[in-house]
């Protein structure tokens, strides 16, 4: 592993890759980024876990799964309108509603009601607007995306928590890939960058997690698949 300003880089194949991914996991873990009563969590809990969601798995491929993560994660976020689960036609059918409300009021002398539902007609149609243009910008973000810029730039990952980048060169038994991961906390990079030293120096072998099958498990008399092992367990072992 390579450590400078901008982060902490590996060279190698895709399983160098995932231990990179799963070592950085681990070392926020310690950190506590995790929890949201511990010094870090309350802060990057909601960063860490879709950091989480995105680091490469050994499972993964780089062309499929972790392009697509990268587009969904890139992606414009929800509006107001589809967070509250309504599309812009429903919010156009709303203002409308509201306008005729308005008129209403002012046919009643009602001039503060026809104001405030004037006002809201209006805000409906802008998030409408905001809905459909939102959707537009992620129709052309997944095309152009997936279908160009993956050709052209490195995969990425970035929230508050996390910088990353993945680059790959070579095919078949030449393939080699550079994943260069940054915490952009300066503190907290410290804390990681401890620790990854400690992991150098005490773990011999580290045991990359792989996504098991357990549906064979549950079709054998109905039995239920093993728990899950938590992080640390499943991701080091120690020398005595």
């Amino acid at each position: 592993m390579e450590e400078s300003i901008s982060g902490f880089k590996v060279r190698g194949d895709w399983g160098d890759v995932v231990e990179h991914g799963e070592r950085i996991t681990r070392a926020l873990r310690d950190a506590g980024v995790h929890a949201p009563d511990a010094d870090y969590g309350a802060r990057f809990t909601r960063a860490f876990e879709e950091w989480e969601e995105w680091r490469p798995k050994a499972h993964e491929t780089l062309d499929a799964d972790v392009s697509e993560k990268t587009a969904d994660q890139a992606s414009v976020e929800e509006g107001a309108g589809e967070r509250a689960g309504k599309g812009a036609n429903d919010d156009i059918q709303t203002a409308g509603e509201k306008l005729s409300e308005s008129y209403e009021a002012l046919e009643e002398d009602d001039a503060e009601s026809a104001v405030g539902n004037w006002r809201e007609s209006i805000d409906y149609v802008a998030r409408a607007a905001d809905t459909a243009g939102r959707k537009a910008l992620r129709r052309v973000e997944d095309t152009v995306y997936q279908r160009v810029m993956t050709q052209l730039a490195p995969y990425y990952f970035d929230n508050e928590l996390v910088s990353a980048n993945i680059q790959q060169s070579g095919r078949g038994e030449g393939e080699e890939f550079i994943f260069e991961v940054n915490v952009n906390d300066d503190a907290l990079k410290e804390k990681v960058s401890a620790s990854l030293a400690e992991y150098e120096d005490e773990i011999d072998r580290w045991h990359v997690q792989i996504e098991k099958d357990t549906d064979a498990a549950e079709a054998i008399e109905g039995a239920e698949p093993p728990p899950e092992p938590e992080p640390e367990d499943a991701s080091r072992s120690t020398t005595n």
